[in-house]
């Protein structure tokens, strides 16, 4: 009882965690829920949904609970011992979920349940655990069974290595410039890069692939040669085109691509595609392909003139008639700073980290008539912070937010679950939901606030967004609550509904202040900004659908036995107006479709976004005559989106609000890309 893993809490002891804990812990929890599963497979346990609830999923839950303390630290705080301790019990907790996936008597106690017996919610979770059982091998026998265990064993490893080797090929490159090379850098970033170096000893400036170095440097670095530099350090991370090959993925994405289309056969799928679309909104690869081709085909004109501007730029002010790869970050700031009279940099000053999520509880707790306080919590790391929510006074959710990128965390932003909400059936008490919010900031320098760029704050409003779908659900199923449920391709709709609202002046208004002055962004440098939200909005679009419709046709149509760089060649020659040198491998380093759980499935982003901008669209028609949001209709989105979760189909729940099918205009609106004939 001394491991913290195993001694009974309320929230997870992340200060007294250790790699020495991991072993013991899942010992117990995976015999516990072993036993737990022989006893309610047995012939004469009763097929009722309460009585496997109480006997199965509270043991299942607690192993849930401690892997997924594991899993965290293991992407926010990765050591040696610790990634060891992870990849040691892999393997045991994969097969684990993996038998009790394809159990035939567990299958059969869930198919002898009265389906009279069930709640409307209860009958949603016992549709989606019929559906999954048969997606987790549960109808497969003999050899095939077998067959599909070992791939699910062999994926998840495979997966792990994947990340491990983005974030080990990220966290190895370092250069140190000298100050004559850093010529058009912002003060903040030298001035991190200096004390980076002086941490080490050594003398220079060091600058890293990680996103808060990496993308100002590309964006304000005016020598050619340093931007060449990091960007080929970047694009061929963990591949075999980088410097440093020991973390090449070339051999894992073959391996899992061939694996996963021989899951997929095994079940009874044509490909991967086809088993991935399965649980979702889409109905099928050949909707989403279509999908993802006709918003090409509308935003290839946008596109197409944003590359026009940028060459005739390129060539007219910087003498640059053939810009290359590693030129259009930096040109694409020049050309925005012409046009619109601001930078990014001019921006930056005035969002203070404190003073933007003072702003974002602000909007969340008038919209959702909520109160967010400062809670305690035993943590990772002393930047982290806990949160709870509140409404009359009874607490709805905690939730933990770590901002300041570090080494050891992996990339990237994201919203995982801690505990779910759930009307516990071993004491019949309402366990409230955790969650945490993980970004990747730059930190403050010498005693200042970290300062955010607007593409900060728009990535932490989003996984705000994520956040308040588990936080506020009122379902107290298990299974069904929060984003749990949830289908993949409608889980980013009220993530990318949030991101709105850091492009609505009165929203602004009280998330800015400058880090000098404390004067709040002027009225002049917001329309500026207003102005340019849409510069190069088709490129954008375009990139992404590049992403999108890669990821499933490497699902679908490439043979795994065969080199996908054609692939990639061929969906960039039919998307995309700006060409990419041949050196550059995004694949390797494609985190959300090898390590991430989007396999097929990154067109959801797209997809939901038809959603979240058709959704906040309900908003602008019942603005207040100052823009204020009406609390009426953040109530009516909160009850009918936010609060339902998993419990109906997405689609259901989005009507419910809106009261008709979701429309792409306002997407394309949004976007600068309304058609003519539409506008």
């Amino acid at each position: 009882m001394d491991n913290p893993l195993l001694t009974p809490s309320d929230l997870p002891p992340f200060d007294r965690i250790g790699a020495q804990d991991v072993a013991p812990a899942i010992d117990v929890l995976l015999e516990r829920a072993s036993q737990a599963l022989e006893t309610v497979t047995a012939p004469g346990f009763p097929a009722r949904w309460q009585a496997i609830m109480e006997q199965l999923e509270v043991p299942n839950e607690q192993l849930l609970r401690a892997w997924g303390a594991i899993s965290h630290l293991n992407s926010v705080a990765d050591t040696p011992p610790l990634r060891a301790a992870y990849n040691a019990a892999l393997p045991r907790i994969t097969e684990f979920w993996t038998r009790l996936g394809t159990n035939e008597r567990l299958y059969a106690k869930y198919k002898a349940i009265d389906p009279a017996s069930l709640t409307p919610v209860q009958s949603q979770a016992h549709r989606n655990a019929m559906r999954n059982f048969v997606l987790a091998g549960a109808e497969l026998t003999g050899a095939a069974k077998e067959r599909f265990a070992c791939i699910q064993q062999r994926q998840a490893e495979l997966d792990q290595k994947f990340s491990e080797n983005v974030l080990d090929a990220t966290e190895a490159f370092a250069y140190y410039a000298s100050a004559e090379e850093l010529d058009g850098l912002p003060a903040d970033i030298r001035q991190a890069a200096l004390s980076a170096a002086q941490a080490e000893g050594r003398a220079g400036y060091k600058l890293t692939l990680k996103w808060p170095c990496y993308l100002p440097v590309m964006q304000f670095a005016s020598r050619s040669e340093l931007r060449e530099k990091l960007y080929r350090a970047y694009v061929t991370r963990a591949s075999d085109q980088a410097e440093n090959r020991q973390f090449d993925n070339s051999a894992s994405i073959a391996e899992i691509l061939a694996l996963r289309r021989e899951e997929a056969r095994l079940l009874g799928y044509p490909h991967f595609g086809a088993l991935s679309i399965a649980p979702k909104m889409a109905q099928s690869p050949a909707e989403v392909i279509g999908f993802l081709r006709d918003l090409a085909r509308r935003a290839r004109p946008h596109a197409e003139k944003d590359l026009a501007d940028l060459r005739a730029f390129a060539a007219r002010h910087k003498g640059l008639d053939d810009p290359q790869a590693w030129d259009w970050y930096y040109l694409s700031e020049q050309l925005k700073q012409a046009r619109y009279a601001f930078s990014e940099q001019e921006v930056k000053q005035y969002f203070t980290a404190p003073k933007v999520l003072a702003g974002l509880f602000k909007i969340v707790e008038t919209l959702f008539e909520v109160s967010i306080r400062p809670d305690s919590a035993a943590v990772w790391d002393a930047a982290v912070e806990f949160y709870r929510i509140e409404r009359g006074g009874r607490l709805i959710g905690q939730f933990y937010l770590d901002q300041p990128a570090r080494t050891g965390k992996r990339g990237g932003a994201w919203m995982d679950n801690v505990r779910n909400r759930w009307l516990r059936p071993d004491t019949g008490a309402l366990q409230t939901p955790v969650a945490h919010l993980v970004c990747n900031f730059a930190p403050g320098v010498d005693g200042r606030p970290p300062l955010l760029t607007h593409y900060d704050v728009i990535t932490l409003f989003h996984e705000f967004g994520h956040g308040l779908q588990h936080l506020l659900t009122q379902v107290d199923e298990f299974y069904v609550s929060g984003i749990s449920g949830v289908e993949w391709d409608a889980v980013e709709l009220p993530s990318q509904f949030m991101e709105n609202f850091c492009w609505e002046w009165d929203v602004l208004g009280h998330m800015t202040a400058h880090v000098d002055t404390g004067a709040p962004l002027p009225r002049e440098l917001f329309d500026k900004m207003l102005a340019a939200r849409n510069f190069q909005s088709g490129m954008q679009t375009l990139r992404q659908i590049e992403f999108a419709l890669f990821d499933m046709l490497l699902h679908t149509e490439h043979d795994p036995a065969e080199d996908f760089m054609p692939l990639l060649e061929r969906v960039r020659n039919e998307v995309s107006v700006l060409a990419s040198p041949p050196f550059n491998r995004p694949a390797h380093s494609f985190s959300h479709i090898f390590a991430g759980g989007y396999a097929a499935g990154y067109y959801s982003y797209h997809w939901a976004e038809v959603l979240s901008a058709d959704a906040y669209a309900a908003f602008e028609e019942t603005a207040g005559q100052n823009g204020q949001p009406s609390i009426e209709t953040g109530r009516r989105y909160r009850q009918t989106i936010l609060e339902t979760g998993g419990s109906r189909p997405a689609m259901e729940s989005f009507k419910a609000f809106r009261g008709r099918a979701p429309s792409l205009d306002a997407l394309l609106r949004h976007r600068g890309m309304i058609e003519e004939s539409t506008a």
